[in-house]
């Protein structure tokens, strides 16, 4: 079978070096959602491809996890599908006539009397008498008032997914992260270097750190075997985060890590990892500090000024920003 999309491509070249990992480890790698990536992987195992996915457990916290749902969910009955409709009319033949051998056999004869009418024993019921007074006509809802007819919205034309996410294979366009101007939020400021206490979203306590700002780092984009347009140059963020709590902190650390540019656009990060510089993984345990690269592709004449972190897709109180310009 050939894989002609090329996000399957990017996912199960990243497999094939990789040989056996997990799934959100892979997505890691190749920077996209873990969902999306579980998703590929089941849809490619079924298409013939020499894949398996897997899926390991601890069984007894499944067992303890189970005890605890609500009785009522034991007993429901399993769903039915539901049976799809013939994609095609079925035509209708009329019958045939049915050819009858012999000679017609003639009327019935019954045998025996006739029953004749049935005789009802006892006085007939009557009119049923209906205890108290009669309700009366049922006046009904009243009238609703006319609606004006809504204006006609032709829909949008749809766009082909693997074009309008991705955009066009072997080019750096699908990993363009241009954004429209955000809010600066009320979050810490610093500079490059400093580290910056904060709070996750479940109230994890995190230290962040920004350790190095690789710009340009078109070499490095083009070593991972990626291709730049004209015009375009990449960009390498490197951070280090600290769980100082008690709180798992079970994100992708630099899931919001953004650029912000002096008109104040913010650029997020391009779906790519590279090879030479590792990515960050999911979750940070309590005492554990861990650090990872962010790659961007941005236009060539584009001055970045600042570098956003926040838990969140919006800036809060929570968002740490450092400024890496002199």
């Amino acid at each position: 079978m050939a894989v002609t999309d090329p996000v399957d491509t990017r996912l199960l070249a990243a497999l094939a070096d990789l040989g056996k990992t997990a799934v959100h480890e892979l997505a890691a790698k190749v920077g996209m959602d873990p969902r999306e990536v579980a998703y590929r992987l089941v849809a490619l195992s079924g298409s013939g491809l020499p894949l398996l996915v897997g899926v390991e457990s601890d069984p007894q916290g499944l067992r303890a996890a189970i005890a605890g749902a609500p009785p009522s969910w034991a007993n429901r009955p399993p769903q039915q599908p539901y049976p799809a409709p013939p994609s095609q009319p079925v035509p209708q033949q009329p019958p045939a006539p049915y050819n009858v051998q012999g000679a017609p056999s003639g009327p019935y004869n019954v045998r025996g009397a006739p029953s004749g009418p049935y005789n009802v024993q006892g006085a007939p019921s009557g009119p049923y008498n209906v205890q108290g007074t009669p309700s009366g006509r049922y006046p009904g809802p009243p009238p609703r008032p006319p609606q004006p007819p809504r204006p006609f919205t032709p829909p949008p034309a749809p766009l082909d997914p693997a074009v309008s996410t991705w955009g066009l294979p072997q080019t750096a366009s699908w990993a363009r992260g241009d954004e429209p101007v955000k809010p600066a939020g009320t979050g810490k400021r610093g500079r490059l270097g400093e580290v910056m206490e904060t709070q996750g979203l479940e109230g994890e306590q995190l230290s962040v750190q920004l350790l190095e700002v690789q710009d340009p780092a078109d070499y490095l984009f083009s070593a991972a075997g990626y291709r730049l347009e004209d015009g375009e140059r990449a960009v390498v963020v490197h951070t280090e985060i600290t769980n100082r709590g008690s709180i798992p902190f079970a994100s992708l650390p630099d899931n919001y890590l953004e650029l912000l540019t002096a008109d104040g656009t913010a650029i997020g990060k391009a779906p790519v990892s590279l090879t030479s510089r590792p990515p960050h993984k999911i979750g940070v345990k309590p005492g554990e500090t861990l650090g990872g690269h962010t790659v961007y592709v941005l236009p060539d004449a584009t001055r970045v000024v600042s570098v956003r972190w926040s838990p969140r897709p919006e800036p809060d109180e929570r968002t740490l920003t450092w400024s890496i310009e002199d």
